[in-house]
């Protein structure tokens, strides 16, 4: 059992208990990687919730979480990287998405454009056809005034025809 001069108990080291439990099992990683007299002793005061003050106990502990911050450190790196690349991709794929949204706007603006152009020419045709319907109208009226002159001269000139030569037989 390790010396209480030596040692102080882990839960008077003003951790919480979830950082005790760290404590502890880093305790016993870093005296099993370690080795010796001085690991196994660390590793018996990791288990009676002890933390060993001796100097190569608190080295190899130190080293350990060193190695174990490196490590953090360069997982947390490339983590950022990764999230940088999606971030750029995500980034990339919303250009994307807005140039092709900008040449979709472009499209329905011109689309909007021929409509305009359309109904001004529909507009203009419309008033063409409606003063042609206007004219063949006049025409139309002209001719059956014509044709309807026409006839009642040619009725009349008949009319007249026969009214005329019975006229001159009754004059015989």
């Amino acid at each position: 059992m390790a010396s209480p001069a030596n040692s102080v108990p882990d839960t008077q080291l003003g951790l919480t208990n979830d950082e005790v439990a760290l404590l502890r099992h880093h305790q016993q990683a870093a005296a099993s990687t370690a080795g010796g007299s001085s690991s196994r002793a660390a590793s018996r005061a990791s288990s009676q919730g002890l933390l060993l003050l001796d100097g190569s106990s608190l080295a190899a502990l130190g080293r350990h979480f060193d190695r174990l911050m490196q490590q953090i450190q360069a997982r947390l790196d490339y983590l950022s990287e990764q999230s940088q690349m999606v971030a750029q991709q995500q980034y990339d794929r919303a250009g994307n998405a807005i140039a092709v949204a900008d040449a979709e706007i472009a499209r329905f603006h011109d689309i909007l454009r021929q409509i305009d152009e359309l109904e001004v020419d529909f507009d203009r045709i419309r008033h063409i056809r409606d003063i042609v319907r206007s004219y063949r109208q006049r025409v139309e009226q002209m001719e059956q005034q014509i044709e309807h002159s026409g006839s009642s001269s040619r009725h009349r000139h008949r009319h007249g025809e026969s009214s005329g030569s019975s006229s001159r037989r009754h004059r015989r």
